[in-house]
């Protein structure tokens, strides 16, 4: 190996959202064992690369961009429900212009929000929320 290649290879040490979201679901599925109305938390198919033909089709079909990754529709804590938006704990992680325009109308319709950066403040937040 030639000197000064080994500091050309830039190695990613924070985990994809979407591996943060698997982790979480993952865990979620776990806790659905013992606490069956976890089984209803699902994700939200807003992110991700798409050919336009699909984009637009999705944005027929109601899809919203700004919306949140996640749903919790278990009623808890004085809310309706959780939304929760997932992101990688990379520094550069940071809401989209939509999302911070939309989280906090879904605060504002009675629904707890919350932005975790990483699969584990992720499971805090649930396990707060859902008293668990």
């Amino acid at each position: 190996m030639e000197s000064g290649v080994s500091n050309m290879v830039k190695i990613n040490k924070y985990m994809s959202e979407h591996m943060e979201q698997v982790h979480l679901f993952a865990w979620i599925k776990k806790q659905a064992l013992k606490y069956q109305p976890m089984e209803l938390i699902f994700a939200i198919p807003n992110g991700g690369v798409r050919s336009k033909i699909t984009g637009a089709r999705m944005k027929a079909e109601g899809v919203k961009a700004g919306v949140p990754d996640i749903f919790v529709p278990i009623p808890a804590r004085n809310y309706h429900g959780a939304f929760l938006e997932l992101k990688s704990t990379s520094t550069d992680a940071r809401l989209s212009k939509k999302q911070a325009e939309i989280i906090p109308q879904l605060t504002n319709q009675g629904y707890c929000t919350s932005v975790c950066h990483g699969h584990e403040k992720a499971i805090e937040f649930l396990s707060w929320y859902l008293n668990i």
